[in-house]
């Protein structure tokens, strides 16, 4: 036991009592082996950054001359032997191409006959070649012998004659000499320039395994998609029946393959599969084949086309997509009109690069995707172009109210924003309104033509979780045969579009309560920006969408803004395909601003109705006043349309006597012009300004 140190404290009062304080020595510690020592210096000298890197190096040069030997050795034996043709037919049986079978097996026997004469010329050119050599060396000694005659005639000396045979054996003799001089150091550096040769072959193939490339090497970061880096990605994908084809067709796995042909920002190549692997094997393991492919998950697509046994894969050139991509045609051309019957609204380009344009008649739209991914930006510029056909009229309602819609006021009829119970219970009477007017012309004489009213509601699923109901206990939301908005909806998407009375909405997250089946399997356009699961996806676009390879659901939130998968037969899909990639245009709120001036400008004037009034007395010369607004004319079956887009319940069923009835007397009457009956501003106004004080007869509704 060790000794202790004692500390005695004694306080200066007397009272005080003394502590004794007893601190034990440190315990001695063993001295570390040397060997243990010496055991830790080695780890970490054999686990140290530059030792690996070093020994990595050694491994791959080394390993490039083996790997280069056995390229070269490789090809020797493809040119020497059939062998490349016997693979090339396997692959081709494999893939059931008899015709290319065929083919090759005939090139093949062509080979073996050209070998065979070959060899046969072998055997009969030593004694051609001793022939020709002793016919050679006689015609060139003679020629030698004229040669010196002549220059001893010239030279007048005879000893000129053996002059030509002399300079020809001193100038063997010199061959001879220098050959003696290279011969031992050629003998010394042969190999070593074998070698050489070797490594530069391996090092150019990178013929070494992956643990001793170089990082950069083993990323092949943005590599071009080659048939054999695509044969390699299909190879390692984890399906044991592709595994195994390939394997059997050998290098000419390449023959699954079609042309990859330029797409855009990427490329396409369609892949026929071995007997035995179905393609559904490939879809779900696209997180691997864009990974074998060098590539992120977003940038492979994989698609399902007509022919059987086949993908379709689009293989992005490395960070393309998160590049930018060009303005509207509204944004850079502002003479571009629309027309709703026979144009397509430019809306983005698809992933081959080419311009993605979209028919909009007599088609329902749902746009879908989670929150802040570009879907208000994608369905107001499909509605900005429409803007510009002066023909349609909107109706719409915005249950966010944030004023992304702000600049449709002076085109909309009606133009409802904000997220509270009011506002979906006036958008689901706009609706209502809908239908009425829907039903009108659904009555209309055979052949009467209506232009387009599109009633669009964004962030639709406010509306239909809406828990408020009427004072028939009738609810504004849900999916029941008694709920207001989703019955509108239905019978708008039953019967509008035969009259063109359409409905547009945009939805966040769908599911089936802020989204019911039978609303979104109603619409002939459907859109999805990125989602969260393979379950919404399918509520948004459809199962047959779906299995054909569309998946929403794997956009990238946030970096994928903008990026659409539409299902429609609105816009020019791929033969085999049931939907499409689209990268929409942006166009930002000045932008649309000015588009929708440009809109203004096309047409006599709107007034927008922001309020759905019900029950209340009505002034019909102020509200005729107001419809007519800033033009200096309307025709009267125009105001009668303003009037009962303006309070259904008071105007809906006016005719042309009842407009006249409350106009005769005031000076503001009807008249023609250009052959149409027009109702005027300035005349209105006077009546207004000179009518008795006591007003004029109103409308009780």
């Amino acid at each position: 036991m060790s000794d202790s140190v004692v500390h005695l404290h004694k306080d200066t009062e007397p009272a005080t009592v003394t502590t004794l304080t007893v601190v034990p020595d440190p315990a001695p510690v063993a001295p570390v082996p040397l060997w243990v020592r010496s055991g830790r210096a080695i780890k970490t000298a054999a686990t140290h950054e530059k030792t690996t890197t070093t020994a990595r190096a050694v491994a791959r040069h080394s390993l490039y001359v083996a790997g280069g030997a056995r390229i070269v050795a490789r090809r020797t034996w493809d040119g020497r032997t059939t062998a490349r043709y016997e693979r090339y037919m396997r692959a081709a049986e494999a893939a059931g191409n008899m015709e290319a079978a065929a083919e090759w097996e005939e090139r093949a026997q062509r080979f073996r006959d050209a070998r065979h004469r070959r060899r046969m010329d072998l055997l009969h050119s030593p004694v051609d070649a001793a022939k020709g050599a002793l016919v050679g060396t006689g015609m060139g000694i003679g020629g030698l012998v004229a040669l010196g005659v002549v220059l001893a005639i010239a030279n007048k000396d005879v000893s000129d004659v053996i002059t030509p045979i002399a300079a020809v054996i001193q100038f063997i003799a010199l061959m001879i000499r220098i050959v003696q001089i290279v011969w031992g150091p050629a003998l010394t550096i042969g190999p070593f320039l074998a070698l050489l040769a070797l490594w530069a072959v391996g090092s150019k193939q990178h013929a070494a395994p992956a643990w001793a490339l170089p990082a950069n090497t083993r990323s092949s970061e943005g590599e071009p998609i080659t048939p054999s880096i695509v044969v390699k990605a299909l190879r390692d994908l984890g399906v044991a029946p592709l595994r195994g084809a390939i394997k059997e067709m050998g290098d000419a796995g390449a023959s699954m393959l079609g042309p990859i042909r330029i797409a855009g920002c990427g490329v396409e190549v369609d892949v026929t599969l071995p007997s035995g692997v179905s393609t559904n094997e490939v879809q779900k393991r696209r997180r691997k084949l864009a990974e074998n492919l060098t590539r992120h998950e977003h940038e492979v697509f994989i698609t399902i086309p007509q022919a059987a046994r086949t993908v379709r894969l689009w293989i992005a050139d490395s960070g393309a997509l998160d590049e930018p991509i060009g303005p509207s045609p509204l944004v850079t051309d502002d003479t571009l009109k629309a027309d709703y019957a026979k144009g397509r609204a430019p809306w983005g380009q698809d992933l081959r690069g080419d311009a993605a344009s979209l028919s909009l008649y007599q088609r329902h739209l749902l746009i879908t995707g989670l929150s802040n991914q570009g879907k208000t930006a994608a369905l107001r510029a499909l509605a900005l172009w429409l803007a510009l056909d002066r023909s349609v009229e909107f109706w719409m309602g915005d249950l966010k109210g944030v004023g992304d819609w702000a600049m449709f006021d002076g085109l909309a009829t009606k133009l409802i924003q904000g997220p509270t119970d009011d506002h979906v219970i006036q958008v689901t009477e706009m609706l209502e309104d809908a239908v009425q007017e829907m039903n009108r012309r659904l009555q209309a004489p055979p052949g009467t033509e209506f232009p387009l009213l599109l009633v669009t509601v964004d962030e639709a699923q406010v509306a239909f979780m809406c828990p408020v109901k009427d004072e028939e206990k009738r609810p504004y939301g849900g999916s029941s045969s008694t709920s207001r908005y989703f019955m509108a909806a239905r019978k708008i998407h039953n019967q509008g579009r035969a009259v063109n009375v359409l409905l547009w909405q945009g939805t966040q997250d769908p599911t089936d309560q802020n989204l019911p089946k039978l609303v979104r399997e109603g619409a002939h356009t459907r859109a999805s920006l990125a989602l969260g699961t393979e379950a919404q996806a399918r509520m948004a676009l459809g199962d047959k969408a779906v299995d054909g390879g569309a998946a929403p659901n794997l956009l990238r939130p946030g970096l994928d803004k903008g990026t659409l998968v539409i299902a429609s037969d609105g816009i020019e899909i791929p033969k085999g395909q049931s939907s499409i990639t689209v990268r929409t245009h942006y166009i930002s709120t000045d932008d649309a601003k000015e588009i929708a001036a440009r809109a203004r400008a096309l047409r006599d004037g709107v007034t927008t109705l922001h309020v759905i009034e019900r029950g209340e007395e009505r002034d019909p010369l102020a509200d005729i006043a107001s419809v007519v607004g800033t033009a200096v004319r309307v025709r009267t079956m125009d105001v009668l349309t303003r009037l009962a887009a303006l309070n259904a319940d008071a105007y809906g069923k006016w005719s042309f006597i009842d407009l006249k009835r409350v106009l005769d007397g005031t000076g503001a009457e009807p008249y023609k012009s250009d052959g149409v009956m027009v109702i005027g501003r300035d005349r209105l106004a006077r009546a207004l300004a000179n009518r008795d004080d006591e007003g004029s007869a109103s409308v009780s509704e």
